[in-house]
């Protein structure tokens, strides 16, 4: 590693900075995250995980904990405590996979068949490991236990506490069939997590991209409810026909169209919200001689910091009244089923310039932003309750002995780019619970949601 990534560093930081990444090995990454890979953790079911991270990390001495949420699901964190006289600082990833890694639950929808990408179940290529959620979030989980494993081991003394938090349910999903509670995912953990006191001054979620993102979409999910007539394929000729699914597909050809043009007007910063349509519920598969009276729609539409659920609902509301009036006859009505706010951190904050000038440090140059982002992160959870957040992770593979489409791409992590995430994440922490709160919190003006 050049040392132009301690750059902008006093010498004591330096020095304890370059202590902490001699502790970290491409050797002890690729065992992590094998080992993280190996324990499945669909959302809803992650606390074989949670134990396996907490007795990892109790392993080199940080005081680690399972926390539970239910039976099936939980958390897990580590503490590394400081004297107590600067801020706290939380390093944080989700724990639960987008898909399950069992045919039963994900085919035939991820697609024909699952790959070895898409179980739990690691496989290395040289700098490769792939299995299901390698990169995402796995990948950047193992950064996190990683780096408070190195900054434990190099003897910091610390000033503020150092968490390193692992949350359940991050992902985008409420509960899989079985489950017993239905809000399993949408930050369920991270919200848990902070209602029982694991709280900290500042946080960095480690997600994808090699940047370092200050604001990032919420989310609105709507059911569109498409009514029509109750009939019989042998009485269409005879009797009133009003095909509520033939009325969903215009429904659904209408809102991809504005889809687009939603996006453009509410791109703006680094995010450009986007929506679908991601399900259709209608008929009795069993029974293809009957309409159904209704057909459901679900739809996911993003939302900018600066768009409110409220404005989201209206404004989708008054898209589909559009499309009344176009279609006479047309009966649709819409329900906000579920919404989590968009939220930003000022570019002001500590944690903000410190991420960034970590960023700049080991590119050599500005820090660069990628914009058209439309991925909603937990980072949500912890800005939405008050606390500053950056989000800092890996780029996706792009080179490897397969194609790269999204699953692959959630599911391949290169350890190389482990390596310089750790450092970073090392990096911000020893920059952070090594200072006073006095010399932070001048600058320190919180969450904006």
């Amino acid at each position: 590693m050049s040392a132009d990534a301690l750059a902008g560093l006093d010498e004591r930081r330096r020095a304890w900075t370059a202590e902490a990444w001699r502790h970290v090995t491409a050797e002890r990454l690729r065992e992590l995250i094998v080992g993280l890979v190996g324990v499945a953790s669909p959302t809803g079911d992650e606390r074989p995980l949670a134990d396996h991270i907490a007795a990892t990390l109790s392993s080199v001495g940080l005081r680690a904990t399972t926390q539970a949420i239910d039976a099936r699901q939980a958390n897990a964190w580590a503490r590394l405590e400081g004297d107590g006289s600067g801020p706290d600082l939380m390093l944080y990833a989700p724990i639960d996979t987008l898909t399950v890694g069992e045919e039963s639950e994900d085919v035939p929808w991820i697609g024909p068949e699952l790959r070895e990408d898409m179980r739990p179940q690691a496989t290395v290529y040289d700098d490769l490991v792939t299995g299901l959620g390698a990169s995402n979030p796995k990948g950047h989980a193992a950064c996190v236990m990683m780096a408070a494993e190195a900054i434990a081991l190099a003897g910091i003394p610390l000033t503020g506490d150092l968490v390193a938090a692992f949350g359940a349910g991050g992902m985008p999903t409420n509960a899989r069939p079985g489950g017993d509670r239905a809000n399993t995912g949408q930050g369920v953990g991270c919200s848990f997590l902070l209602e029982q006191g694991v709280w900290t001054d500042y946080a960095v979620i480690a997600k994808p991209g090699w940047t370092v993102s200050w604001d990032e979409v919420g989310l609105a999910w709507f059911e569109v409810t498409v009514h029509g007539t109750h009939t019989y394929a042998g009485s269409r000729h005879r009797l009133p026909y009003d095909n509520a699914i033939a009325r969903a597909a215009d429904v659904v050809r209408h809102l991809e169209e504005w889809f687009v043009a939603y996006a453009e007007r509410h791109t703006d910063g680094t995010v450009a919200p986007q929506g679908i349509v991601s399900s259709v519920r209608g008929g009795w598969p069993r029974m293809a001689a009957v309409t159904p009276a209704v057909c459901t729609l679900r739809v996911d539409l993003r939302i900018g910091p600066d768009t409110t659920p409220m404005q989201a609902k209206r404004e989708f509301t008054a898209a589909v009244e559009e499309l009344r009036d176009k279609l006479p006859g047309l009966d649709a009505t819409v329900e906000m089923i579920l919404a989590i706010p968009g939220t930003r951190t000022s570019r002001e904050s500590w944690i903000f310039r410190s991420a960034a000038a970590g960023w700049e440090a080991f590119e050599g140059r500005a820090h660069e932003v990628i914009a058209g982002n439309s991925g909603a992160t937990d980072a949500n959870i912890l800005r939405g309750r008050g606390i500053p957040t950056v989000r800092v992770g890996m780029p996706k593979v792009a080179e490897a002995p397969f194609d790269i489409d999204f699953a692959r791409g959630m599911n391949t992590v290169s350890v190389a780019e482990m390596e310089r995430l750790t450092r970073h994440l090392i990096r911000t922490a020893v920059d952070t619970v090594t200072r006073s709160r006095d010399e932070l919190e001048p600058s320190q003006d919180g969450a904006v949601a």
